[in-house]
């Protein structure tokens, strides 16, 4: 079967296409037909002690399609369901992933949404949810707010009661969001938000920011949080991975501060956090109450172009790769 590698070059990342061999469902796999794959930029940054060292490894990271086959002791699926999960590889004809992590596909998304929603949807669910306890009527800050998971989080949030606001250097991008329901937008690359969230919050501050930069981003986050605020850290795509903290502060708001990543986390705790999105947000997406935004499609063979769109900056929410014609 067809399908694309990915290894770190120089501070960047190249892909590869290779012939490999069908994988074979082991106990508790889904051997998946993949129609459609999304794109994250997590896999594009080049950091050898946390994504796995230097050696080339299969790409893509979520994916939906057709249950081709199904391992031994797997009950809950059969051969044709749609599913979408996370699963390493998802960017090649078919894919071994988890049964227990697999998701069926709501009748309300195509493929191309399918693949769009695992990810980001977890990740928001995780900040929102399971670490950040939203509540209605909270202000939630979202910076880089146009990224797949910034979206995502903004739709979470809102269909959750909470009401959002969100940092971009791209004013067309702000009115997009606001179409979306973004409820304030800041027109800002810079960590200088602070005075307009203020503003925004009548001197309150966001009961939960999420950072979405990085290090550079850090202090501002922190310091425009309300009393008992919430930080999540989700990224770090300025390449920034260090900060300072304003222990103050931190110690007078009774602030919390949380990272947000699956890489350590153990298959109970991804079950979990699947169960719990599957309680949580699932109903809002098949009810139509959340639309996954899919910014572009591209098909498999331009997969390097896909890559190359993000690494441009220019999208409001996923990319998704269109791997087999449904």
């Amino acid at each position: 079967m067809k399908s694309y590698w990915i290894k770190p070059l120089g501070s960047g990342t190249v892909l590869e296409e290779r012939d490999v061999p069908v994988p074979v469902p082991a106990a508790g796999q889904l051997l998946v037909r993949v129609h459609a794959a999304g794109l994250n930029r997590g896999e594009l940054i080049t950091r050898g002690d946390l994504h796995g060292g230097d050696a080339a490894r299969p790409a893509g990271t979520e994916s939906a399609g057709e249950v081709e086959r199904v391992g031994p002791g797997v009950t809950d699926f059969a051969p044709g369901e749609r599913v979408m999960a996370t699963g390493r590889g998802s960017f090649a004809e078919y894919v071994l992933l988890d049964a227990g992590l697999a998701i069926r596909v709501p009748d309300a998304l195509t493929w191309e949404e399918a693949a769009c929603t695992p990810l980001a949807f977890l990740v928001a669910h995780d900040m929102l949810i399971g670490q950040g306890n939203v509540k209605a009527g909270e202000w939630v800050l979202i910076t880089a707010a146009s990224s797949g998971v910034g979206v995502a989080s903004m739709q979470a949030a809102g269909a959750l009661g909470a009401r959002t606001i969100g940092t971009s250097g791209s004013a067309a991008k702000l009115a997009r969001l606001r179409a979306l329901g973004m409820n304030v937008g800041i027109e800002t690359r810079l960590p200088d938000f602070y005075a307009a969230v203020m503003e925004t919050t009548a001197g309150k501050g966001a009961d939960i920011a999420i950072n979405g930069v990085g290090g550079t981003m850090f202090a501002e986050c922190l310091r425009s949080l309300a009393f008992e605020g919430r930080l999540a850290t989700v990224g770090y795509v300025d390449g920034s991975v260090e900060s300072t903290i304003d222990l103050a502060t931190l110690h007078a708001k009774r602030l919390k501060v949380f990272g947000v990543s699956a890489i350590f986390r153990t298959r109970e705790q991804r079950l979990a956090s699947v169960r719990g999105f599957q309680a949580d947000l699932l109903p809002f997406i098949a009810s139509g109450r959340i639309k996954p935004v899919v910014d572009r499609v591209f098909d498999y063979a331009e997969l390097p172009a896909a890559k190359a769109f993000m690494e441009s900056n220019a999208q409001v929410g996923k990319i998704a790769v269109r791997i087999t014609a449904g």
